[in-house]
């Protein structure tokens, strides 16, 4: 069907107006421009455009189309089209000049690399380009050229052009032989209209960054051209315009990867001292304040870092191991803007990852007053401006880049030790100036928060114990008397800060407990401090968690500030976290005491829930009329109270639990339109019926009938979840099984509507993951029922296409469905049941087996990302280790079936590969080879 011209015109203005009276119409515009840009005709269409030339939206929809159907639709064109279409972009291209909308004439560059590289008949595009637009052209056009060029390399490995593995390495073959051409070509461009014209001087340079991703010897021929020394003059020249500088800079730190693959010692020579030459541009950029030069060589001696950090800690202070670079770092790091010294962590990063592999001593003896004066910098630079009167809040920038700084720190002071650089704070401490100024004191504080785990002994690895907690008795007790003895009218950030620090010291705290009690008595007084509650809540908690042998004394006072906690100004987080310590404390106690403060603990929080139902007050999201709030109170309790009961014994919890059933009863009823609240209430129950197992009986009934009554009317998964959880806890019992399969059979219609429904398991992927963990559990607790029922055909046919969805947790979820199917009728030899066990799994693969491996390597091939390949490769060996014969042939016929080209005609995969990949999987031992072959052959086609 042809399409208006003037019609497009018409929805292009509509587009594009910038104040549209009608948006319904803009709307309109958008969507029905969307589907001719989906639509064949949207080739001629886009070609029409352009040779119309009417103005510059129409030109940029045109050239945006172009490119969007070649890369992505380029299947749709025959093979002989290929040629008139590059002529016809080839002519559009001529047209670019300096002149023409940025925009545009980087959409039709980026259209044809991406045809140059689809289009196998084309032998030689970079040549042919060359002639056509170079300086030796009868025409020469660099402005589209170098755009071309720039593009062509950052395109070749872009996950939109499914190229396949075999066109990529022809591609990236063709590549490195045309490199020579390409630094020709450039070194002509620099040298002469580059000289004189700073835009074509900076395309120039980003061609030459791009290129630098293709990997060859044959960069050593830079050498012989003006273009190192040209980036080189351009960088050391932090005057020049700011867009160069970076440009050259990108240069510099794509050309340093390159050679920590290839290793070209000429030009690494040359570059590299060139770079250790860069300290006294930097100090000039200093100088003039120019922040975007000196974020420029940052990064510059940033990525020289990581390019030689191996030689560096192989042969430290010789050749290329200079360690002149940490010198450049650190005068980086030195510099007063924080965002300068963060451009450095990833080489600090590196660094202590090459030398914890090395693990030597004597090694990390010589980065050690490197690192130490790192750590001074990093506390010099999370020093708060002193006039600052609160709290740091998470969302400033400056928040987040202290926490950052503790990462780096805990991930290097290893290299230097945990109790010096403790001490390393601690000396700072002492000086005059820190204690009259409050953020020096507290950014010291702040450093030590980042090591203070490590002051306990614990074996790492192959590291040894770097300290024992009696040699502390000289380092942290002075600290922590200080932070004890903090006066009322202290800097409230430093109060803050003081308190992050004892939560983090918890550890040592219970090797000392004789200073618990001046301890909890701090930490209580600070949750009186509306600004300090919650992080003093959250610190009780880390005690409480670390220091259960020596607490129980203490509990009477726990429990009263659990009782006041309403009267506090603290996040529910905070009173989560609290709850949860002290349930886990109260787990040790006799019986009748947790019986006696567990109903303390759960009917408070009952209350509560009540109170809000029979106000019938507004949900306010995170406040006291938020029922989720109390919900997730009683789930921290139930979770982690776990006290030992033996066989026969009654539940210290049974009670309790019982008595708090009414009340999520009643939640469910009044919320049950409200799809958050009822996932909390799901959640409580859940841990509720873990808590007490299978003395939760008595629930049991009424629980199911709700659940399948609220998940017909709402369809919330969280009910299906919930319905595992009973499944686990009571399918092991013949009375209970009956009740649990009709109530997988209720879930299963509603389930199913849903899922059919177009689109139907992409947009609810967490119906079909709590869907199959219901029917997973099934599996492992009551197999023969399960694979007996009528709901089994329903659940099979939707698991062969819910096996193709990309969502994560979904398709794990599905994928251990099958895995659990084919264990029912392999393990457990012994057990009675195995024989009937077998004899229906055998029948369901004979019926299924050959639509499963079909749809999974399709899914693996074409779906999936590569990091879900395991689990698709686990479901294959499993499937080998119950029938490898029949899962042999499914594979052969799959493979047989696949398309072989790519969509620019190339052949995708070869005869002989399919062959291979086939016997890779067939013979593997394990998951990790038949993952490894997926992922390889998956490259094929993408």
């Amino acid at each position: 069907m042809e399409v208006d011209i003037n019609e497009v015109l018409v929805a292009i203005d509509t587009l594009y107006d910038l104040q549209p009276q009608d948006r319904q119409k803009h709307d309109q515009a958008s969507q029905w421009l969307g589907q001719l840009q989906r639509s064949v005709q949207a080739w001629k269409v886009a070609d029409q455009l352009l040779h119309t030339k009417r103005d510059v939206n129409s030109c940029f929809f045109a050239a945006q189309t172009l490119r969007t159907k070649i890369q992505l639709y380029f299947g749709e064109l025959p093979v002989e089209a290929h040629a008139s279409l590059r002529a016809s972009m080839l002519e559009h291209l001529c047209h670019i000049t300096e002149h023409t909308y940025q925009g545009i004439a980087t959409q039709l560059c980026v259209a044809l690399a991406d045809l140059a590289l689809h289009m196998a008949s084309w032998e030689d595009p970079i040549g042919d380009l060359i002639s056509q637009l170079g300086p030796g052209a009868s025409s020469p056009n660099l402005v589209p050229l170098l755009e071309v060029l720039i593009a062509l390399p950052e395109e070749l490995h872009s996950r939109q052009l499914r190229l396949g593995l075999n066109r990529r390495k022809q591609l990236d073959e063709y590549f490195r032989r045309k490199v020579p051409s390409i630094i020709e070509l450039l070194h002509v461009a620099v040298g002469t209209e580059g000289a004189s014209k700073e835009s074509t001087h900076l395309k120039a340079l980003r061609c030459l960054a791009s290129w630098f991703n293709i990997h060859t010897e044959k960069w050593v021929m830079l050498t012989n051209t003006c273009l190192v020394n040209d980036i080189l003059s351009v960088v050391r020249n932090p005057q020049v315009s700011p867009r160069l500088h970076e440009i050259a800079t990108d240069c510099i730190c794509s050309a340093m990867i390159m050679l920590e693959a290839e290793r070209i010692q000429p030009l690494a020579e040359v570059l590299f001292a060139g770079v250790l030459q860069l300290g006294e541009p930097y100090h000039l950029a200093v100088a003039l304040e120019d922040l975007n030069a000196i974020t420029n060589y940052a990064r510059i001696f940033s990525e020289l870092g990581e390019t030689l950090v191996e030689v560096m800690v192989d042969q430290p202070g010789q050749g290329m191991g200079s360690l002149q670079v940490l010198h450049l770092l650190l005068t980086c790091i030195g510099h007063h803007d924080w965002e300068v010294a963060e451009i450095t962590f990833n080489f600090w990063y590196k660094l202590s990852e090459v030398l914890y592999r090395k693990n030597c001593d004597n090694v990390n003896e010589q980065f050690k007053p490197y690192v130490e004066r790192l750590i001074e910098a990093l506390y010099r630079h999370c020093q708060i401006e002193p006039d600052h009167e609160n709290i740091l809040l998470q969302q400033d920038d400056f928040y987040e880049f202290r926490e950052r700084v503790q990462e780096l720190i805990k991930d290097v002071v290893f290299i230097c030790g945990s109790k010096p650089c403790f001490q390393q704070m601690s000396n700072i401490l002492q000086a005059p100036d820190v204690t009259k100024s409050w953020n020096l004191l507290e950014a010291a504080l702040f450093i030590m928060q980042s090591v203070a785990k490590n002051l306990v002994p614990r074996i790492d690895n192959n590291l040894m114990v770097q300290s024992h907690p009696r040699e502390e008795n000289e380092v942290v007790p002075p600290i922590l008397e200080a932070v004890l003895k903090q006066p009322d009218e202290v800097h409230m950030q430093v109060a803050f800060t003081s308190v992050q620090l004892l939560a983090e010291l918890n550890e040592w705290i219970a090797c000392h407990p004789d200073v618990l009690p001046l301890v909890l008595q701090f930490l209580t007084k600070r949750l009186h401090n509306k600004h300090l509650a919650t992080v003093a809540a959250k610190a009780l908690d880390a005690i409480c968690q670390s220091c259960r042998d020596h607490i129980e004394q203490h509990f009477e006072g726990l429990m009263q500030i659990i009782e006041s906690l309403d009267s506090f100004s603290i996040s529910n987080e905070a009173v989560v976290g609290l709850l949860k310590g002290v349930a886990s404390i109260l787990g040790r106690f006799p019986p009748e005491r947790i019986k006696t403060d567990m109903k303390k603990l759960c009917l408070s929080q009952v209350r509560n829930l009540q109170k809000l139902m029979e106000e019938n007050a507004p949900i306010e999201k995170n406040t006291k009329t938020d029922p989720v709030v109390w919900l997730d109170r009683l789930a921290a309790i139930f979770r982690n109270v776990n006290p030992i009961v033996q066989n026969g014994e009654q539940h210290p919890c049974q009670e309790v639990v019982m008595e708090v059933w009414p009340t999520l009863s009643m939640t469910f009823q009044r919320y049950s339109s409200d799809l958050r609240v009822m996932e909390h209430c799901c959640r409580s129950l859940r841990f509720a019926v873990r808590c007490v197992h299978q003395q939760s009986a008595p629930l049991l009934s009424p629980l199911v009938e709700q659940i399948v009554g609220l998940y017909a009317t709402h369809g919330h998964s969280c009910f299906l979840y919930l319905g595992s959880i009973l499944v686990d806890e009571y399918a092991g019992e013949p009375g209970c099984v009956i009740g649990l399969l009709a109530m997988l059979e209720a879930f299963t219609q509603p389930t199913f509507v849903l899922l059919t429904q177009p689109s139907g398991f992409r947009n609810h992927p967490d119906t079909v993951d709590d869907w199959f963990r219901l029917c997973a559990r099934f599996l492992q607790r009551a197999p023969v029922a399960f694979l007996q029922c009528s709901a089994l055909n329903t659940i099979l046919e939707c698991g062969l296409q819910a096996c193709m969805l990309d969502h994560k947790d979904a398709n794990a979820a599905v994928l251990k469905f099958f895995q659990d199917l084919v264990e029912a009728g392999r393990k457990h030899e012994d057990r009675p049941d195995f024989e009937t066990r077998r004899t229906l799994v055998v029948n369901i693969f004979n019926t299924h087996g050959e639509n499963l491996v079909s749809n999974l390597i399709t899914a693996a091939i074409f779906i999936l990302p590569q990091y879900m390949h395991h689990d698709v490769a686990e479901t294959f060996y499993q499937i080998m280790q119950f029938d490898r014969p029949k899962f042999c042939l499914w594979l052969e016929a799959k493979l047989k079936v696949l398309p072989t080209k790519n969509s620019g005609g190339v052949e995708a995969v070869t005869q002989a590969q399919l062959v291979e990949f086939h016997k890779a999987v067939t013979q593997a031992e394990r998951t990790k080879e038949i993952t490894r072959a997926l992922v390889e052959f998956s490259r094929f086609f993408s």
